[in-house]
């Protein structure tokens, strides 16, 4: 059977807790195109923003951008293995042959997205949950100056 080679882009849906990690999600989304020979031409981060509705929780998440080239064959199994990635909340994946190769290599920003995995790997973790609550005060704390 011939092999046919088609040129797809994708876009990852990364959970917040995720995106503290973004060097091994970044890394867990290559391992997973390369397991199912496919060459990533691009990667980028899209964006961060609010969701439009709540997705596992999460009401905030960051968007990863990818062209990739497979063989048409393993479209499946990479789409099976993202659908039961922890780490990829959403994802879809098109055909793209709207773009020439030179203009998806153009969206490339690797390199930028591994600084900025390099940056949060750095910065302390934020707590989970803040309260805006504020403290009950004990009666016999209190000043009596009157």
């Amino acid at each position: 059977m011939a092999t046919r080679i088609a040129n797809y882009e994708a876009m990852f849906l990364i959970s917040q807790a995720h995106a503290a990690q973004l060097g091994d999600t970044v890394a867990h989304i290559r391992h997973t195109l390369e397991r199912y020979h496919a060459t990533i031409v691009a990667m980028r981060k899209w964006d961060e923003r609010r969701l439009a509705y709540e997705i596992q929780k999460q009401k905030r998440g960051l968007y990863i951008l990818c062209y990739f080239s497979c063989d048409t064959k393993h479209l499946g199994e990479i789409e099976r293995a993202f659908n039961l990635s922890e780490s990829v909340m959403r994802h879809l994946i098109i055909r793209a042959d709207h773009l020439s190769m030179d203009e998806m290599k153009a969206a490339d920003a690797a390199r930028e997205l591994e600084a900025e995995a390099k940056l949060r790997a750095s910065q302390p973790a934020m707590p989970l949950a803040v309260s805006s609550e504020p403290e009950p005060v004990n009666a016999g704390d209190e000043d009596e100056d009157m």
